[in-house]
């Protein structure tokens, strides 16, 4: 038995998220019927965590276990052949069998992409979110500065969790200007994610930035721990999954 991990960047405009659903047309729908293609085998691709419908990785990390003799260095290439353009494998590589690119998983970085020029970016149009006025970013950056650490995160995820604990501790929370380019990213790096948790942190934090919150209203939703506080769920398609990390053992 081997175990294969896998680097995977897709473009989620299409796709009902990651995971398989009853109605098909997943990410893992495809990249499941590519592996059934290649190794004749009928395996389960196993992701580092589930994203949206309509969101994007530039880095998820999958893995899957195999009998397959194919040599690791034809991996990539021989499933990028087989699968839609929108779905690349940049890196294979055999790892113990101990490694599951989930419970393995120690951090995750989210990166959401707001186009705040008056006309949208028609190339890229389905990776940012357009806002075609500007926001205040020093409002914005102020109301992030109290998510940093472990809390109670219920304000800001889905009402449909199933999770026993929405407690999640975020390592980084950030802020990135380019004025030049007429772009903010909102980056968060955590432990975890709850169901909408990012896309209801930046629709809150962009009524902060056109003036219809304070940004000292963000910590008082943290604390009030009720979905009804926080601003809408963000659209989905300005949403990547950036990076996830593991421990130096399972790198």
């Amino acid at each position: 038995m081997r175990n294969i991990r896998m680097v995977v960047s897709y473009e989620g405009t299409r796709y009902y998220g990651f995971q398989i659903q009853p109605g098909g047309n997943t990410i893992q729908d495809e990249m499941e019927a590519a592996l059934k293609l290649l190794t004749g085998e009928q395996m389960e691709v196993i992701s580092s965590g589930r994203t949206d419908a309509g969101v994007h990785a530039r880095h998820q990390i999958v893995n899957v276990r195999t009998e397959s003799p194919i040599p690791i260095g034809r991996w990539a290439m021989a499933l990028n052949s087989r699968l839609p353009d929108d779905i690349v494998i940049l890196q294979a590589e055999e790892v113990p069998l101990d490694f599951h690119a989930r419970h393995s998983a120690k951090r995750k970085t989210y990166r959401y992409t707001i186009n705040c020029n008056r006309q949208p970016d028609v190339f890229a149009r389905r990776l940012q979110f357009h806002h075609p006025t500007p926001l205040n970013v020093k409002e914005m950056r102020a109301a992030m500065e109290c998510l940093l650490g472990e809390h109670d995160f219920t304000s800001f995820c889905s009402i449909r969790s199933t999770k026993k604990s929405h407690v999640r501790t975020l390592y980084e929370a950030y802020l990135e200007h380019r004025e030049e380019e007429g772009l903010i990213h909102l980056v968060f790096t955590g432990n975890g994610f709850l169901q909408h948790m990012v896309r209801i942190l930046v629709g809150t934090l962009i009524q902060i930035g056109e003036g219809k919150r304070k940004s000292a209203d963000m910590q008082r939703i943290l604390q009030g721990r009720k979905r009804s506080l926080a601003g809408p769920t963000a659209m989905a398609h300005g949403l990547m999954l950036w990076e996830v990390y593991y421990t130096e053992a399972h790198k």
